[in-house]
């Protein structure tokens, strides 16, 4: 073990080398960070990190600063009746068996706290930190579940967080226990794995002010909205089940309460066509009533059991080629999608085999961005590129939304190509003078702070990453500036993830109304 290895590649050949001479398969990485661990914990070696290093595969899990932990909800009734969902027993709707994320809930027989505990094991011995997590629920309409349900859910996540050893067993099976969600809570924001983001899903319609509230108590900081066309016709033809109208008042709530907004939108649905799609993206970002943070853009696939598919079949619907949905993409990141706006995904993880019809092509991010890589978030991060001193200058971008004015601040590299930490602050219409949140009334809202690059854990620091080195304190410094020197405000309060908030406690942030909130 006191070998060194020059790169990953030397270190496959060693490994590849050593079991020819045994005449054995060579192990996965994983398998080999699991013996080693277990060496090191007996002192049977001592610890080699060069050899940690080479062992990480999947690097980019963990590039954007946050280990990301997806987890599925139960199969239950959803209330939308969309033509291209596919409805398949005892799945979550919309969702397909064979999903690798659907598959890992199957096997976890879709027990959060299995689910989390698995997916952090996966993680470790991939070689990645699990100190900063980011949650993702999946499974449709999260706010059409029993309430009761939804607290227990999550209540889960935390607690499987919370518990985590390395010393985990991942065949062991583990049951529901009553857990105090706020208990656990309070445990997370201490704990080794952080969960410092939660995103949920939901559809517009069913965001008022009451669900507001109920996400927060969850500890909820961004919300996944089905919005999928901002054509009422669109919307109609594929029995939505909602008009347009209810995907602008969902969108201002939720920015009015600090949430981190993140689009669902399907080019090539029934009702559209190309033209109409590229109307539609430039509506997105030159009409102040959308102006959403994020987009996962899922091209309309058929699929079987679904209303879509019989459509298909008479000929009635022709879905988009792999060329075309190519083409259109690079075309709208090229002249549409803003500098704010993070492109998190561009097709669903659907198998090929399960696609009748539609575009397959499942590393479609990777051809895109071959051949034109541009000024959205995802391509400007800093990943594993960041050199130690090198010029970081601070840039700040204004745009009306929703009624209130957004001040998007980022710290870049000068040509504006490498984005190194970002902060979104909002000023709400009338200040959010009657607000049903008492904390967020007469207050700016800090709606995001992101330190982009390698994923750094608690309280260290790594020559090779941006994180720690003192960026999101100065955008919180500038943040808190402009409230008070531009708007005249008194108060700025932060919609903190759970994990975080002993972060903003040290620089005067104290917790009202599950907010972060400090006097200016």
């Amino acid at each position: 073990m006191e070998e060194k290895f020059n790169d990953s590649s030397d270190f496959l050949r060693l490994k590849k080398d050593i079991c020819k001479k045994l005449g054995v398969q060579p192990p996965t990485n994983a398998d080999l960070r699991e013996h080693y661990e277990k060496l090191v914990a007996k002192k049977a070696i001592s610890r080699n990190l060069d050899f940690e290093k080479r062992l990480m595969t999947k690097k980019i899990r963990t590039e954007s600063g946050v280990a990301v932990v997806a987890v599925l909800t139960k199969s239950y009734p959803c209330p939308g009746k969309c033509i291209y969902c596919p409805t398949e027993a005892e799945m979550p709707k919309s969702y397909l068996s064979n999903e690798p994320a659907v598959m890992r809930a199957i096997s976890a027989k879709f027990n959060p706290y299995k689910q989390v505990q698995n997916r952090l094991r996966a993680l470790e011995l991939n070689g990645h930190s699990i100190d900063k997590i980011e949650l993702i629920v999946m499974g449709g309409t999260f706010s059409y579940f029993p309430k009761n349900y939804q607290t227990k859910f999550i209540s889960e996540c935390f607690r499987a967080c919370n518990d985590y050893k390395k010393s985990y067993k991942v065949h062991k099976v583990i049951k529901f226990i009553k857990s105090n969600l706020q208990a656990e809570q309070k445990k997370n924001e201490t704990a080794k794995c952080r969960i410092i983001g939660l995103t949920l899903e939901t559809r517009p319609d069913y965001i008022d002010e009451k669900e507001i509230i109920n996400f927060r108590k969850l500890g909820c900081t961004r919300v996944e909205l089905g919005v999928q066309s901002v054509f009422d016709s669109v919307l109609k033809i594929n029995r939505r089940g909602h008009d347009i109208q209810k995907t602008i008042g969902a969108t201002k709530l939720l920015k009015d309460a600090g949430f981190k907004i993140n689009y669902h939108i399907m080019p090539g649905l029934p009702g559209s066509d190309l033209k109409k799609d590229y109307r539609m993206f430039h509506k997105l970002f030159s009409d102040s009533d959308f102006q959403p943070d994020m987009l996962k853009i899922y091209p309309t696939v058929v699929t079987k059991n679904t209303k879509l598919h019989s459509l298909w079949k008479k000929g009635s619907y022709a879905p988009l080629g792999d060329k075309e949905f190519e083409q259109f993409i690079l075309k709208i990141k090229k002249n549409i999608i803003p500098p704010y706006v993070r492109i998190a995904r561009l097709v669903r993880d659907v198998p090929t085999s399960s696609i009748v019809a539609g575009p397959i092509v499942s590393n479609l991010r990777q051809m895109i961005e071959k051949e034109s890589a541009c000024q959205c978030i995802r391509c400007r991060e800093v990943k594993s590129d960041y050199v130690i001193n090198e010029k970081i200058i601070l840039d700040r971008i204004d745009y009306d939304a929703s009624d209130g004015k957004e001040i998007f601040l980022q710290y870049v590299s000068p040509d504006k190509k490498k984005l190194f930490s970002l902060l979104r602050l909002r000023i709400p219409s009338g200040n959010n003078i009657s607000h049903p949140i008492l904390a967020l009334r007469n207050s700016a809202l800090i709606r995001e702070v992101h330190t982009y690059g390698k994923l750094t854990s608690i309280d260290t620091k790594d020559k090779n990453s941006p994180q720690h080195i003192g960026l999101g304190k100065k955008l919180l410094l500038e943040a808190e500036r402009i409230a008070r020197e531009e708007f005249n405000l008194k108060k700025i309060a932060v919609i903190s993830g759970i994990g975080v908030r002993d972060y903003y406690r040290k620089t005067g942030y104290k917790l009202k109304d599950t907010y972060l909130v400090k006097r200016l």
